[in-house]
């Protein structure tokens, strides 16, 4: 489903503080699986879900995404093929606008329309049943201004916003790093439900080694631009937050024990 080659990506090549973002990283995603991806700063995270969003150019290597070769893709073009939510919850919503209305504008940018066709009766009825997956209630807070929602309720919606075009991959990027404990957990457990139900394929980067551990098919532990560690399967049911910090050693820093 996601398959990257060799990707290599270097910033300022050739000059004194020459860094090495990619370095060769291969990985692959089946159909289906949820894998969550871990590692110290800069290891490579952030510059991993730049290069497969498009964001972020490759100087080699190549992305395939459901067997398209998306590496030369523009971003507005690989839009079509994924989403991505990001770590600030004001970041995918509009304060000023309802639920409903925010719900309305991520389904007008996945199909192209305009306002002027906008809410309707079959519009609110699937709204309400695609935020009832989330299982906070959403469904009934339509009207609701999307400020006056909680920093969880406003991340989710924008979870359930991102994946209304249906796409083929969903990038999570840190998205409950602004949250409280409490909260990030809330938001993880309805994370679980939105995948299942619609049975997304999703790579999800996090420095919260508990969500590592509690959630997803597969952990892939970065470090330096490459994949230092693949846990999945049994293993993967059985591991521990100290046995992925024992694999880091001394490279391992005090975020990854923050959470």
């Amino acid at each position: 489903m996601l398959d990257i080659r060799s990707a290599r990506k270097v910033f300022y090549k050739g000059q004194a503080d020459e860094k090495v973002a990619l370095d060769g990283l291969s990985l692959s995603l089946a159909t289906g699986e949820f894998g969550i991806v871990i590692g110290s700063n800069g290891a490579g995270k952030s510059s991993m879900l730049n290069a497969i969003s498009g964001a972020l150019g490759l100087d080699s290597g190549k992305i395939l995404i459901n067997g398209a070769d998306v590496t030369a893709m523009p971003v507005h073009k690989r839009a079509t093929r994924l989403a991505r939510v990001f770590q600030d919850p004001m970041r995918g919503t509009a304060a000023s606008m309802t639920v409903a209305e925010n719900m309305l504008l991520a389904d007008l940018r996945s199909q192209k329309r305009t306002l002027r066709q906008g809410l309707n009766a079959t519009r609110l009825a699937s709204y309400k049943e695609r935020l009832s997956i989330l299982g906070l209630g959403l469904e009934n807070r339509l009207d609701t201004r999307v400020d006056l929602l909680s920093g969880g309720q406003r991340q989710s919606l924008s979870l359930i916003m991102a994946v209304g075009g249906s796409p083929d991959l969903l990038l999570l990027d840190e998205h409950t790093a602004a949250l409280d404990p409490r909260t990030a957990e809330i938001v993880m457990q309805a994370t679980v439900r939105a995948v299942n139900a619609l049975k997304l394929t999703t790579l999800m980067v996090t420095h919260n080694m508990q969500h590592a551990v509690d959630y997803g098919s597969r952990v892939i532990m970065l470090d330096a631009g490459r994949v230092l560690l693949e846990v999945t399967g049994e293993e993967k049911a059985r591991v521990t937050v100290i046995d992925l910090i024992g694999h880091f050693s001394i490279k391992t820093d005090r975020m990854l024990l923050a959470s």
